[in-house]
């Protein structure tokens, strides 16, 4: 079992370090209304993320081919005593991003940033609802395939699924390891211990906007946020043999309570993640 805990400043410098690049694809509402998760309404090809760290303490992010920063541009200096402050970020070890803590009508976007990692491949999914009358509708999602500019060698591709269902099925019953982290201001917040955890497809296909993207990502999400509890479900499966699954939960109150991540073995390259 992983003994070297790390806190969520250096999981976050662990994971983004370095110059990151792919297309970026956009999908939103097309004439009639509906959510077109085929023919993406803006491709901003390259979009890049170049993260570095002048210490163990600070750095600089520097963005470009940005879809909602103005020109398509960003640069901001990042440091471990400003990271998190409002408690919406969360890393885990090869998994990392940001969230909305509660539908706010006053912020007029619930959005969630979810980044998953494979050697110096990332996976970046972006989930945005916006208001619409007294409900919270799905209204954008954006996906980026990055690879690492710094990388030694290049990174196998990612494997491509037609279907939601193909990517899934064959996961049915395999075994893995859950970890949670919740949400908590600052760096010190620690992800769980983990535990033993099996793959069940229905269980992640629990919405009616079940998709696969580019970059080897799937989601289940409702396009109308719901009253009281729910949840959100993003995979990956970034490289042969290991699928990473994260959940995030709201309560009652439609409050996030935690993110729970999974990995999970496929195949030939099953074996114990819990040493």
């Amino acid at each position: 079992m992983e003994t070297d805990i790390k806190d969520q400043w250096t999981l976050n410098r662990l994971n983004f370090q370095g110059c990151w690049q792919g297309r970026g694809a956009w999908f939103g509402r097309d004439a009639d209304d509906w959510l077109d998760l085929a023919s993406p309404i803006r491709v901003m090809d390259p979009t890049t993320y170049d993260i570095s760290f002048s210490d163990p303490d600070t750095g600089v992010w520097d963005g470009s081919g940005l879809f909602f920063a103005p020109g398509g541009q960003a640069r901001y200096d990042i440091s471990r005593s400003s990271y998190n402050t409002g408690g919406g970020c969360w890393q885990f070890q090869g998994a990392g991003g940001q969230s909305s803590l509660t539908p706010d009508p006053d912020r007029r976007r619930f959005g969630h940033e979810i980044n998953l990692f494979h050697g110096r491949s990332r996976s970046m999914l972006v989930l945005i609802w916006e208001p619409v009358g007294t409900r919270w509708r799905l209204q954008l999602v954006g996906t980026v395939g990055f690879r690492c500019r710094m990388a030694p060698a290049p990174e196998p591709e990612r494997p491509t699924f037609r279907t939601a269902e193909a990517m899934l099925a064959p996961l049915q019953g395999c075994s893995g390891v859950a970890e949670t982290f919740r949400p908590q201001p600052g760096c010190i917040g620690q992800v769980s211990t983990p535990q033993p955890t099996v793959f069940i497809p229905d269980q992640f296909m629990r919405h009616e906007r079940t998709a696969v993207t580019q970059a080897g990502l799937v989601f289940s999400v409702p396009e109308y946020l719901p009253e009281g509890s729910f949840q959100l479900e993003i995979g990956g499966l970034l490289g042969v043999g290991l699928f990473q699954q994260l959940s995030i939960l709201f309560d009652a109150n439609s409050r996030l309570s935690a993110w729970e991540r999974r990995r999970f073995l496929t195949g030939t390259h099953k074996k114990s993640l819990l040493v």
